[in-house]
């Protein structure tokens, strides 16, 4: 197992902690984790890839060990896929990297490969929804709606107290039964715990949703900014990046519909499916997924070179 170093930057006006490990010149796994987890999301990964590729792992605004803004707008998709740029420039300078994502970290690589096509070598994505999908499923689809009400009452004024309570139970539940399934030791419970734990981190964790651009009409009959269609153009979303998307279809939050017709937005896309992985896929097929991401690293990385 390679070492994890720990180390802080300054990234975009922000002092970022970054766990990395793995050879100094080697490719660049840059991973981005979502809500509500760190860094350690990818330990597993970094454990299985780090020996032929350098992993570097951030905690993402407003986590763990890195600075908790205080402004809203900092939040804004725009602010976030910026720390990535500058990060990027910082640990894989002058070549072309792969981006890893799931969950919120996802949501800002599909904008980032939107954005910064010419610096990525691949992108891989873990039940992370593209935003012209999730904008179509949560105007077409009653379902999608539904599950994604959280974020609405992530806006409320009490959530950071909710969420908080009880040592963080309800942040607890949802990867609760990872825990109970074996895919979570007590040590990772224990590294969330301490993650939430950090001043001001679940605030701003939340500030997240509260700074996003689309949001899910809401059931209750209250109007949302950013609800319903025509946000995004669906025809400026095109990511011209070859994409590996992992997917459990057992997800709660993000629905199966999220993947369907996916590739009318990614031409370049590989698509593998776990009939019974949850959102937590990173967790539950570590072997797998180090497995794919290897083969697909390499593969670009041939063709890059042959081009």
């Amino acid at each position: 197992m390679q070492p994890i170093e720990h180390s802080f930057h300054q990234i975009n006006g922000l002092r970022m902690h970054v766990a990395s490990c793995g050879p100094a010149d080697g490719h660049v796994l840059l991973f981005l984790h979502g809500f509500p987890e760190y860094w350690g999301e990818w330990q597993k990964l970094m454990a299985r890839l780090g020996g032929r590729f350098r992993c570097v792992a951030p905690d993402q605004a407003g986590y763990n060990l890195t600075d908790k803004p205080k402004d809203i707008a900092r939040y804004r998709a725009k602010r976030l896929i910026a720390d990535v740029h500058e990060l990027a420039a910082l640990v894989s300078p002058g070549r072309p990297f792969t981006l890893v994502a799931h969950d919120w970290g996802g949501a800002l690589a599909w904008g980032y490969a939107l954005t910064h096509p010419d610096r990525l070598q691949g992108l891989v994505i873990l039940n992370a929804v593209h935003p012209g999908v999730f904008q179509r499923e949560l105007t077409r689809t009653p379902a999608q709606a539904t599950a994604s009400q959280y974020m609405l009452q992530f806006r409320d004024a009490d959530a950071v107290a909710r969420l908080s309570a009880e040592n963080f139970a309800a942040l607890w539940r949802s990867l609760a039964p990872a825990h109970a399934a074996g895919h979570l030791s007590d040590a990772e419970r224990d590294g969330y715990l301490a993650a939430w734990g950090q001043e001001g981190a679940v605030e701003a964790m939340i500030a997240w949703y509260r700074a996003m651009k689309l949001a899910p009409p809401g059931t209750d009959g209250r109007a949302e900014a950013g609800s319903g269609e025509g946000v995004y153009d669906p025809d400026a979303l095109i990511v011209r990046v070859p994409t590996l998307v992992f997917w459990g279809l057992q997800d709660h939050a993000l629905l199966p519909g999220c993947i369907e017709d996916l590739d009318g937005f990614v031409p370049d896309l590989r698509l593998v499916r776990f009939p019974e992985g949850t959102h937590w896929v990173a967790h539950e097929y570590p072997d797998e997924i180090a497995e794919g991401i290897a083969g697909f690293a390499d593969q670009r990385a041939t063709k890059s070179m042959t081009v």
